[in-house]
């Protein structure tokens, strides 16, 4: 068969993982003090992203590493956990972000795994993430 574009012929969690894959490899050959993963996990879960998170981990010792993701074992892992929101209250609406104590950290993490009112299992989990 004929050649097709990537995007065509890759699935949204393939093409992550590629665009991951070459920024991992490129990271100590680019002169860029921060790099940014953008749901660079998206369509990927268990221990692939466990992976991911430790190449991550690995560019990291050089380079800042800004993770935007939706995965809670992707979240637990950083160093610190900003949540990002939009402000409605006004004409316009305005992105902001908030560096999350421990315990907005945990419940943060229980709604990533259960939804907007998380149990108690949801809370301990959250827990264990960010213990392991």
């Amino acid at each position: 068969g004929q050649l097709q574009p990537l995007k065509k012929v890759a699935s949204g969690g393939e093409f992550s993982r590629l665009l991951f894959a070459i920024k991992y490899l490129m990271a100590d050959k680019m002169a860029m003090p921060t790099l940014i993963f953008d749901e660079i996990d998206t369509g990927i879960s268990g221990e692939v992203a466990l992976q991911m998170v430790r190449m991550m981990k690995d560019i990291a010792n050089k380079h800042q590493v800004i993770c935007i993701t939706h995965l809670p074992q992707v979240a637990a892992k950083g160093e610190r956990h900003f949540f990002v929101y939009k402000d409605n209250s006004s004409e316009k609406t305005i992105s902001k972000i908030k560096l999350l104590a421990q315990d907005e950290r945990v419940h943060e993490l229980a709604k990533m795994i259960a939804g907007a009112n998380p149990s108690a299992f949801a809370l301990e989990s959250a827990k264990e993430l960010l213990q392991n």
